[in-house]
């Protein structure tokens, strides 16, 4: 079983950026597709990224095409989201999950909060 944790939440103003992160312990990280997904206060869970297990595939939210760029470092068991030019509905609490490439079996981590505000 995977556990997650998830870092670089903020507060930065619209037009900015941030970097998260999130790090894999407990499995092998390179049996798992993995995937950002946000909540804001009163929505449901939006899919961001997603990348498949090899770093070969990624898909993106609509919503984020041409912002923001997942990606993973197996070596790290790592993998980032890179926003850029952030907007005040980008603000939502980010989620990691790890889904097993043969299971199906789906894990998350706890979740890191992004405030865009002026």
């Amino acid at each position: 079983q995977v556990q997650l944790v998830e870092s670089g939440g903020g507060l930065v103003q619209p037009g900015g950026s941030l970097r998260l992160s999130c790090a894999a312990s407990g499995g092998v990280f390179g049996n798992y597709h993995m995937n950002w997904y946000r909540q804001a206060p009163g929505k449901e869970h939006e899919l961001v990224a997603r990348i498949n297990s090899t770093g070969s595939s990624t898909v993106y939210g609509d919503s984020v095409k041409g912002r923001f760029t997942i990606s993973r470092d197996n070596a790290k068991n790592t993998v980032y989201l890179q926003m850029n030019s952030l907007k005040p509905e980008d603000t939502a609490v980010y989620y990691c999950k790890a889904t097993h490439y043969y299971s199906r079996n789906d894990y998350w981590g706890q979740g890191t909060q992004v405030t865009v505000s002026s």
